[in-house]
């Protein structure tokens, strides 16, 4: 007698035929995840590349401003992602041109390469870039269980022993007087335009507290970097809408939880603390970060290595603004 085949077991043959065999299952997209570009002539960038509902999207930072959404990304081909962000110039009151700069990355090993290209003042620009993946983000640290070594008085009144231009080639707008370190990036009412620069400590550091007071006169805005990469925002933003472009805020990374400003031309405190790539701030005694991650650079930053030390770097080039008592406590 011929052995018969159950309906439900023949269909469970007939469909083990279609099963993909899992050696040819799509590959993920090996461009997902966080980047940090290091850029041809010194500039440093962020890339985050996410996928939700099968669509691809990303956010970018390159060298100065904010990390922005971009206006489109797509996969070429299996090795090649091509990002396109786009930026406004006023041509006259009628008429304002969208300019396109487009990304074009290729994976080499377990590293990014690729060149931007857009419309420059004399033609097309381009600029080319390496990127590596950020490292994965540590647990938030139990700041109580932190110990710290002895303070360091990064300015002592008189001078700025101990600080020096980033770029020799720039003016130095900052001065010691009575005690307090003053930027004044005075242009001349006819002449050349001066190019003012940035100040950092010659020491570097890993981990610790940052504690100083600032006074920013209205209208002005500085910057503290920590370890070169991360900059809390220095700027004349009391009475205005929380958003993390103000006085305390990560720049474009972190909003303040609350406005701790005080009115401009007025000493504010600021109490920093970096752990494991995690913020915290304290304004005027009021906790307006907390333990919060740093996902990567800032516009601005030295570098995108997010775990090697740096130093505490000042912003010399936006506007005039004065700092004193500034401490830093490493932590051990």
């Amino acid at each position: 007698m011929k052995p018969t085949i159950r309906p439900i077991l023949l269909l469970a043959i007939v469909l083990s035929s279609f099963v993909i065999p899992a050696s040819k299952s799509p590959l993920a997209n090996p461009f997902l995840g966080m980047w940090g570009l290091e850029i041809e002539g010194g500039g440093v960038g962020w890339l985050h590349v996410n996928e939700e509902k099968g669509f691809l999207d990303a956010e970018l930072l390159w060298i100065g401003g904010s990390v922005l959404p971009v206006a489109h990304v797509y996969l070429a081909d299996d090795n090649t992602l091509v990002v396109t962000r786009t930026s406004n110039s006023r041509k006259s009151d009628e008429r304002t041109h969208v300019l396109t700069h487009t990304l074009r990355i290729e994976k080499s090993g377990e590293s990014l390469k690729g060149t931007m290209t857009g419309p420059g003042r004399n033609g097309e620009y381009q600029s080319r870039f390496t990127a590596k993946r950020m490292p994965p983000m540590p647990e938030k640290p139990d700041l109580s269980q932190i110990s710290y070594g002895n303070p360091i008085s990064l300015f002592n009144g008189g001078d700025l022993t101990g600080w020096e231009l980033m770029n020799p080639n720039q003016t130095n707008g900052f001065a010691a007087e009575n005690g307090v370190l003053v930027n004044d990036p005075v242009q001349p009412e006819n002449g050349e335009h001066i190019s003012y620069g940035n100040i950092r400590t010659q020491q570097e550091f890993e981990d610790f507290n940052l504690k100083l007071e600032v006074n920013v006169p209205e209208g002005n805005n500085s910057g503290v970097y920590l370890r070169g990469i991360y900059e809390i925002q220095v700027v004349d933003s009391y009475g205005k809408p929380l958003d993390s472009h103000n006085m305390g805020a990560l720049y474009s990374r972190i909003t303040p939880d609350l406005a701790a400003e005080k009115p401009a031309g007025e000493w504010q405190s600021m109490d920093i603390t970096l752990v494991d790539r995690h913020v915290t701030v304290i304004l005027n005694g009021k906790k307006i970060i907390d333990n919060e991650p740093a996902w990567g650079p800032t516009g601005g930053a030295m570098s995108a290595d997010v775990l090697a030390p740096g130093p505490i770097y000042l912003q010399g080039d936006h506007g005039k603004v004065s700092y004193r008592n500034i401490v830093l406590t490493p932590v051990e």
